[in-house]
């Protein structure tokens, strides 16, 4: 099966730049310090919305890092990533029966049913996405009436600052992070249907911006 946006000209050049990067990425991801990363490892126990009997899409799973967490927790784990890099690296972590993990272009229409899963969570991976609204679409799109939205991403004020993810390139070329603000965030909810429950700023330091950005938000149910 290949997923909707997972062929390379499928993407955007600057998002098929910034897979190419994590799939070389993926191999250190886990071991290099990232304090960032470690905060929102930390803050999802505290903050998941209820998980039992329910199928969880994790969009951006990665390396499959928070799966740990959320598959003995739920009755069904999807994890959507285009690097197949983080993905190979997720499935040998979590062979779980229970735990499906697909290649897909998270800013194209997901391989999943409408109205086929209870959560949605962003974790670290909105920042790789130019516009907010197409994305936010497919969450409500895969989500049934009720169902609840997890981000935990960048805040918008560090990405400002100039605080975000950088991964060197070949050639040396960069690629680092869109700037979406708390409006762009907002906006793309309410367009995307949502309800905001919660929102939130984490790991503030002296002088500088908090390091993530957290919301809770919900469909409205039938």
């Amino acid at each position: 099966m290949t997923p909707a946006g997972d062929k390379k000209k499928g993407l955007p050049e600057e998002l098929a730049a910034i897979r190419e990067a994590y799939d070389r990425w993926s191999a250190q991801y886990d071991e290099q310090e990232n304090a960032t990363r470690d905060l929102d490892e930390q803050l999802l126990p505290q903050l998941a919305p209820p998980l039992a009997g329910r199928v969880v899409v994790e969009a951006g799973c990665g390396t499959g890092k928070n799966s740990r967490w959320l598959a003995p927790r739920c009755a069904r784990l999807i994890g959507l990533d285009f690097s197949a890099g983080m993905l190979r690296l997720a499935r040998r972590r979590l062979p779980d029966r229970h735990v499906y993990y697909l290649q897909a272009d998270l800013t194209a229409p997901w391989p999943l049913a409408a109205a086929s899963a209870d959560v949605v969570l962003f974790n670290l991976v909105l920042e790789h996405v130019p516009v907010l609204a197409p994305v936010f679409e497919q969450a409500a799109r895969v989500l049934r009436p009720g169902g609840r939205l997890y981000v935990s991403e960048y805040h918008p004020a560090r990405l400002a600052y100039g605080r975000g993810a950088t991964i060197a390139g070949e050639g040396g070329v960069v690629f680092g992070s869109y700037l979406n603000t708390e409006a762009d965030y907002l906006a793309a909810l309410a367009a995307a249907g949502f309800e905001l429950e919660r929102f939130a700023g984490w790991g503030e330091e002296p002088g500088r911006p908090p390091r993530l950005l957290t919301l809770h938000a919900s469909l409205p149910g039938v």
